[in-house]
């Protein structure tokens, strides 16, 4: 199956520049996009051209701004055609591959999930084309796929390590790109969601941003003057070795006391278990611990003073504008949220600035959402992103 792309590309740094502005934050004025860019009406004029000849801008119909009326320069905002081009995303867990349709400028417009019953590569890839054939029907204009893996991933393309699927050295986007005829591009799940919300989310418009993922592991992204910052050790057991309480619990995973131990949710559940000899899900367990049953209450409460540290650590080093809390474990907010508040300030100085903590309810295709923004970003970017 191959889909129709665009021949938008290439595209020089300053049309680059153009595009994204227009993408992330259109429509928008010639005039407010000179003077965001702080562009000259010419140089404007010469880097829009062709972005418009080829498709990626459209002159939207709606009249400029109401001062530009008022001084006889009625201006045409330019804009983007969000449904001019469609973008697939997966995120694959070890049971599951979540699947999304976005638009140009992110949007889910559809869903699509199978259960993941092999971690053979080839069979992985057949249920990948597979899907990616299912949800071009009802949305020909495929421009991209994105993939998100939990592991390490190196040149968007090749899994060289994924510890829950047994994977070494895959070559995943050549292997996807020959059987679906798109572009292809791989990245570990939580940079793919750090880039989303950079572009379309929480980070928009910040020059300092952190994403902090609590679920089945810890994740972290760092975001400098708009920009990713990438890490070598990227997915090698972030919060391992990152010692919240030396006399923490030791568990199956991570070092004592470490942020793995005392946040994840299988070492949650792992602690629940040896204290009560029972075994709970993580929403029973945050249940329990609201209804103040003794050992869950007690598990959460470290779990929140653990996070508390966590959160405050990474502002007192980075000093974020703003970091979003993120993945399947962000329930322990709602029911120890004012733990994890009093235990940022604790560990802040009295008269640090508030730390901009933001809360994201998310779950998996969400995270697919992210890798679709990945093929988004090489449209646009090109090979600057690929």
């Amino acid at each position: 199956m191959t889909a129709g792309t665009a021949s938008w590309l290439p595209l020089s740094a300053g049309e680059r520049s153009v595009a994204i502005e227009v993408l992330v934050h259109g429509p928008l004025s010639r005039t407010e996009l000179a003077r965001r860019l702080d562009l000259s009406p010419g140089s404007l004029t010469r880097l829009t051209k062709p972005l418009i000849e080829s498709g990626l801008l459209i002159e939207a119909p709606e009249a400029g701004s109401q001062a530009e009326a008022r001084q006889g320069r009625p201006s045409q905002p330019l804009d983007v055609v969000a449904e001019s081009r469609f973008f697939i995303g997966f995120k694959i867990t070890e049971d599951m591959v979540y699947g999304v349709v976005t638009t140009l400028r992110s949007d889910i417009v559809a869903r699509h999930d199978r259960p993941l019953t092999t971690h053979d590569p080839a069979r992985v890839v057949d249920l990948l084309a597979e899907m990616t054939d299912e949800l071009a029907r009802e949305h020909p204009r495929l421009a991209g796929i994105g993939i998100g893996v939990g592991g390490l991933v190196q040149d968007r393309s090749v899994v060289g390590e994924s510890a829950f699927l047994n994977w070494h050295e895959i070559p995943l986007a050549a292997l996807v790109k020959e059987r679906t005829g798109l572009p292809v591009v791989v990245e570990n799940d939580v940079a793919a969601l750090v880039e989303a919300e950079t572009w379309f989310g929480a980070g928009r418009d910040l020059d300092r941003f952190v994403v902090l993922t609590i679920g089945a592991g810890i994740g972290y992204g760092l975001v400098l003057s708009g920009t990713r910052v990438p890490y070598a050790e990227e997915d090698r057991g972030f919060g391992r070795h990152w010692i919240i309480n030396p006399n923490g619990p030791l568990t199956p995973e991570g070092e004592r006391g470490s942020a793995v131990s005392l946040l994840t949710i299988p070492n949650i559940r792992y602690q629940v278990r040896a204290a009560t000899g029972r075994d709970h899900t993580y929403e029973e367990i945050l249940a329990l611990a609201a209804a103040g049953e003794l050992m869950p209450a007690q598990v959460i409460d470290e779990a929140a003073r653990a996070l508390g540290v966590l959160v405050a650590q990474i502002a007192n080093f980075v000093l974020p504008q703003k970091i979003l809390l993120a993945g399947e474990g962000v329930g322990l907010m709602d029911v120890a949220g004012k733990v994890v508040e009093d235990t940022v300030r604790a560990n802040r100085h009295p008269l640090a600035a508030p730390v901009g903590l933001e809360t994201k309810v998310s779950d998996f295709h969400d995270w697919a959402r992210g890798a679709a923004v990945l093929a988004i970003q090489v449209l646009v970017l090109g090979p600057v992103a690929a």
